[in-house]
Order: C-alpha cells, then structure tokens, then sequence
C-alpha cells in the first residue's frame, strides 16, 4: 500500500509539473494585450503572498545591511574618540614640557623615557639621552609637575634614571614656605614603594597635611625648589621627631617625556614648576 501511495504522488507531480508547463507556454505565446491582464490578475490574487513575503526578505536583507553599516560606523566613532583623548592628553603633557622649558630657559636636554631599565629592577626607567649631550652622572630628571629621579648610569646615546622609589634615593626637602626641613627617602619594602617618606623633622614642628615639599638645595646634587611631593599623613614619631608620608609629584609609570638639567642651578626653581603639583589628600 504504502509502495503504490508513493507511485501515485510521483504520477501526481509529474502531472502537474507537465500542466504547468504547458501553461507556461501558452501564456508566453499569448499576444501582450491577452497575456498582460492575466498576469496582473495573477500578482494580485495567487501570486500575491508571495511577492509579499518577497519584499519582506528584501527588506529584512537591507535591514541587516544598514545595521552592519550603522554598527561599523559605531566602532569607528568609538575608537576614533578613545584615540582622539589619548592625543589630546599626549598633547597636553607635550604643551607643559615645552612650558617648562621656557621658564628654565637653558642648562637642560629634553629626552623620553623609553623602557623600564631591566626585569630586576622596576625602580630605574631608560631615556635618550646620554652623555653625547651632556648627560652626566647624578643630574636631575625633571618632568613638568616636578622630580622624577637622578641619572645613575650613562651611556652614549641613552641612560638610566633612578626614580625617587629607588632604595638609594636620596633628598633633602624642605616645606614650600621653608619652615620645616628633613630628608625624603622611600617608604615602605622594596616591592612596593608608592610614598616617600620626610624624616628627621623636630617634634614642635608640625607638618600640616596638603603641605608642598620641595627640594631645600642642601648637598648641591639637587637644585633648590624643584617639587618632589604633598604631605598626605604621619608615618611616625619619637620623643625628637617625626615622620611624614609624603605624595610623589611624578608618578614613574606616567612620564613619557623629561628633562636633565645638566649644569648647576643656584636659583630657586619653584616657579619653573606648575603651581597644582600637589595632590589632595582623597
């Protein structure tokens, strides 16, 4: 049963595919003035469901097109507006390096920082320039908010900076007003070091929190008043002193562009600095 079934659609199909095309002939040799009018009959009822589920494919398919369109228009706005801030800040630190050196006026070389120095030792960072410019060993490396390092190590064409989180860093500092000195050192292990540290300052003195530290000029490696960080808190205190937690001006993993002062300063470098270097306690 189930065999002559399948023999009988078979029949059934051919059947109707040869009157198919039998119409199909007689319609296309009809004159235009008969074939015309049937066919626009035809469109409007049997075929009708049809053309219309037709135009919504078409319509769906030009959808699906405008949104990819909108959708990578979208992707470029986005990435362009994220590059676009980060040249606008590349600019801004850019227009401060160049207002810098206008108020120091000579005795500097400008150069990038590159790289970290080694895997070892995350306190160092590399520059291009060395001692073909005048580069020399412990001079000061300078950004627009204020000190970054000293020179440790140079070479012909590049050198490495020892940052203020270095162990080995070494400074003498002094209260903007130069009511209150002591020495800026690290804070905290070797691993992590994010303050700096203003010991050795009498215990009648008081170091209100905001206060500015700059470089006293004491020791005639660093300048006078070169900006080195905000006092944010107490880091201790005896019977004779006390210990500040001081802010860094210049956070390393930020500069991309100093400056080495490469002859002596006897002026007061304050005002060669931005006024805002201190940050605010949070």
């Amino acid at each position: 049963m189930a065999l002559g079934a399948d023999r009988y659609a078979t029949r059934g199909d051919t059947f109707l595919f040869v009157v198919t095309l039998a119409l199909s002939l007689v319609a296309m040799s009809l004159p235009p003035g008969t074939r015309d009018p049937i066919a626009s009959s035809l469109r409007r009822t049997v075929l009708w469901p049809f053309l219309q589920l037709q135009s919504r494919s078409e319509q769906l398919r030009m959808s699906r097109a405008q949104f990819a369109e909108v959708e990578a228009q979208r992707d470029s706005a986005t990435l362009a507006a994220g590059e676009l801030s980060e040249v606008r800040a590349e600019n801004a630190r850019l227009r401060a390096m160049l207002g810098l050196g206008a108020r120091l006026g000579s005795g500097f070389v400008p150069a990038e920082v590159l790289h970290q120095a080694t895997a070892t030792d995350r306190f160092t960072v590399v520059i291009s320039a060395g001692s073909k410019r005048g580069v020399q060993l412990l001079a000061p490396v300078v950004a627009p908010d204020g000190l970054l390092g000293f020179v440790s190590t140079t070479e012909a064409a590049t050198s490495v900076v020892a940052t203020w989180a270095h162990p080995e860093f070494r400074a003498s500092g002094m209260a903007a007003d130069g009511s209150v000195y002591g020495i800026l050192e690290p804070h905290g292990s070797s691993g992590s070091v994010w303050l700096l540290e203003l010991s050795g300052v009498p215990y009648r003195q008081q170091v209100p929190v905001g206060t500015r530290i700059l470089t006293s000029g004491l020791g005639g490696v660093l300048p006078r008043g070169i900006p080195i960080g905000t006092v944010v808190g107490t880091a201790g205190e005896t019977e004779w002193d006390r210990t500040y937690l001081v802010r860094p001006a210049v956070p390393p993993g930020s500069v991309t562009h100093v400056m080495v002062l490469t002859s002596p300063r006897t002026d007061d470098l304050n005002g060669a600095f931005a006024p805002d270097t201190g940050k605010a306690e949070p």
